[in-house]
């Protein structure tokens, strides 16, 4: 075995992140690890890399007991983890984060980095699977996937036994992806195991030789993959039957909607990815924007909120003009958003679920100089309890928590303000099928209760099931609004790359 825990477990306070756990990885083999959000997948993962230290137990690499005290130690190991949210020092350049934590190239006196030699290491990696990515770009001026393909490369340049990728498609385009499933390929017969966390049923059942499941800190089976079906594994994960995942599903026929509450008009931004985008949202509507990696949909998002600057366009609310477009003036006036860069752009990761959750009205807490810390914890409680976020109590760290109920973190910071529209770009991104639910159930209820929503999602069936209408947008521009009644995904798609 790479690598077998024995009996492991994991207690923040008084509650078990992972108990008893027995697990083991098989030299070569690739592992698929599923569970809901909360579970314990990332609670594992972070022991495995030495992020948490263990409770009890014991872990083994290679056969012999190993005492994981940090993540250097575990590299050392040769176990590296690539994590759905990216690792990169922003200001770093992509030859400076690949060798983040690794011995830089020295020149002949010993003392002056030897960049070119850096470069030489790296673009050998990168000639090998195909991988292409500015390296002279800082991080922040790379996209998502490209972030992404430079933690590839950087645990390419260590000696992997034990490659863990956490959602790693979770940002990824369809070429990106079939990349990544090569590079695993190629590092499997190479004799290299990998551990590969998703949601995505697809690739677990395309990728992997056996199952791990996980639920509430427990290790309930391990399976081969041939041996079982996703109903199985969705039994497995939630200890009921695959009701639970279309509980979510709606009737659109025949929805009436009110009058016009948010609309925008020939936007465009000045990084010139928004070229014309046109839309409008009723109240009690979900408006779907939907469209093929690269369409603008993200950055139609930020420029309307008030992330990115617009060169173009205006943006009404209630048949007003808004004439400065801000995150604060967003939040002033009753609009939200739920970014797809949870940890970039909507927590501060290293602060509590209170810190986090009162941000957008922390100034309402104060009364005549003074902080109104009781109704501050009564309002955060409240969120927690009707998210049903799981947590030890609001002072414990987001970073603690799995990514489920970040997201939840994420929309209770939204709905602490009580906003009238909600800008989601993939709310459901990398969360499991209950937490997915969830969501879509508080969505349909704020709908239900006049409010506007605004739906971006890379998932064309989950979009299907979550919109009322969609819209079809595609190089940079908003074209054919479609009322989601009896349509399929192939109409949608057909939509879309006519577009192209």
């Amino acid at each position: 075995m790479i690598v077998e825990t024995k009996h492991l477990t994991k207690v923040f306070g008084s509650m078990y992140a992972l108990n008893d756990i027995n697990f083991s990885i098989k030299k070569g083999e690739i592992h698929g690890l599923v569970g809901e959000n909360g579970a314990g997948k990332s609670t594992l993962i972070k022991i495995l890399t030495g992020v948490y230290s263990l409770t009890e137990g014991e872990i083994y690499v290679n056969g012999e007991l190993a005492d994981i005290k940090d993540p250097v130690k575990s590299r050392d190991l040769g176990i590296n983890v690539i994590h759905q949210d990216r690792h990169l020092i922003p200001s770093f350049n992509g030859i400076e984060n690949i060798f983040l934590g690794l011995p830089y190239e020295k020149k002949k006196n010993k003392v002056s980095v030897d960049f070119n030699a850096m470069r030489a290491k790296i673009e050998v990696i990168m000639d090998k699977y195909g991988i292409e990515v500015p390296l002279n770009l800082m991080a922040k001026e790379l996209s998502p996937p490209q972030q992404t393909l430079i933690e590839i490369i950087r645990a390419m340049l260590s000696d992997c036994k034990l490659l863990i990728l956490d959602e790693p498609t979770a940002a990824l385009t369809d070429k990106e992806t079939i990349i990544l499933f090569d590079i695993i390929k190629k590092l499997n017969k190479a004799g290299t195991a990998i551990l590969y966390v998703t949601h995505r049923m697809d690739e677990i059942f395309a990728l992997t030789d056996r199952i791990t499941v996980f639920r509430n800190g427990e290790m309930v089976e391990t399976v081969l993959t041939k041996n079982t079906t996703k109903d199985d594994l969705i039994s497995a994960m939630t200890d009921n039957d695959k009701s639970k995942e279309k509980a979510s599903t709606i009737n659109h026929d025949n929805k009436e909607l009110e009058q016009v509450l948010f609309s925008v008009k020939n936007i465009a931004t000045k990084d010139k990815v928004v070229k014309d985008a046109s839309f409008e949202v009723h109240k009690g509507e979900i408006l779907g924007i939907f469209g093929l990696g690269g369409s603008g949909r993200t950055e139609l998002l930020e420029g309307i909120y008030g992330y990115k600057s617009i060169t173009n366009g205006e943006v009404f609310y209630k048949g007003k003009r808004l004439e400065k477009l801000s995150p604060k003036n967003s939040i002033n006036n009753g609009i939200g958003l739920i970014h797809e860069d949870r940890r970039g752009h909507s927590l501060v990761i290293n602060r509590s679920i209170k810190n986090n959750v009162v941000l957008p009205i922390i100034d309402s807490y104060v009364q005549k100089g003074l902080y109104n810390s009781k109704k501050e914890n009564s309002d955060v409680n409240d969120k927690i309890q009707e998210l049903n976020i799981k947590a030890v109590n609001n002072n414990q760290k987001v970073a603690q928590l799995s990514g489920g109920n970040q997201q939840k973190v994420v929309f209770a910071k939204s709905l602490i303000f009580n906003p009238e529209v909600f800008l989601c770009d993939e709310p459901t991104q990398a969360v499991d099928i209950m937490t997915r639910s969830e969501i879509h159930t508080l969505l349909r209820a704020k709908a239900a209760e006049g409010k506007a929503i605004v739906y971006v999602t890379s998932d064309l069936l989950e979009m299907l099931e979550i919109a009322d209408n969609i819209l079809i947008m595609a190089n940079g521009k908003t074209h054919e609004l479609i009322n989601n009644n009896n349509v399929d995904s192939k109409t949608i798609l057909q939509y879309c790359y006519k577009e192209r």
